[in-house]
């Protein structure tokens, strides 16, 4: 079966486009589900709900990845979600989809740019962290996180890359702090993945 999934960041926009691209494209009406929220927003919820009726075999259909995911670590972890499920992803405006190997090759590109983001963010935290301490601010610590922050918190919590505690620790603050922003849909208690053993 095809899903459609639809985004605008204000009611003002007009959906007509993407909503006229995915019926051409085989997506029956009835199946097309559209959000009114922001990229960075968390809650989406009938993208939640498109989540919860794909089934394998199914084929999710969007206009474009920006439609579709607030991040490229979300898109891959999103990515790496729906190949588990043996769930197809086809974005029209682009020409990705995951039925061929063009498609498949894509995503692998996208995951290996992730990780790099991601690496590169976490060792830029750490350094700024390690500065603090060298200049003896090592007291107190902060009651929330920054946006930019609280965006990678989610972002290494989705992906699974670190439990709560270990992004608390990275940021030098309580877990209650770390829980308080994160999406409260997807919050689950949980162990990271694990990463393969590095030669």
């Amino acid at each position: 079966m095809l899903f459609g999934y639809a985004r605008v960041s204000t009611a003002d926009q007009n959906p007509d486009h993407q909503i006229d691209a995915l019926l051409q494209a085989g997506v029956e009406q009835g199946n097309i589900h559209l959000d009114t929220a922001s990229g960075a927003k968390s809650s989406r919820p009938k993208f939640d709900l498109v989540m919860q009726l794909l089934r394998e075999g199914d084929t999710l259909k969007v206009t474009r990845l920006d439609r579709l995911s607030r991040s490229v670590l979300h898109l891959v972890t999103l990515g790496a979600d729906l190949r588990e499920r043996k769930i197809g992803l086809h974005v029209i405006e682009q020409g990705i989809d995951t039925a061929t190997a063009e498609g498949r090759a894509m995503f692998g590109m996208l995951s290996v740019l992730a990780e790099l983001q991601r690496e590169l963010i976490i060792a830029n935290t750490d350094d700024g962290l390690a500065a603090a301490r060298a200049r003896g601010r090592v007291g107190g610590r902060r009651p929330r996180l920054t946006p930019e922050q609280a965006t990678l918190a989610q972002e290494l919590y989705d992906a699974r890359i670190r439990t709560v505690q270990q992004i608390a620790d990275l940021f030098g603050v309580p877990r209650s702090t770390v829980y308080g922003h994160l999406d409260k849909n997807t919050t689950v208690l949980r162990e990271p993945k694990k990463r393969p053993a590095e030669a």
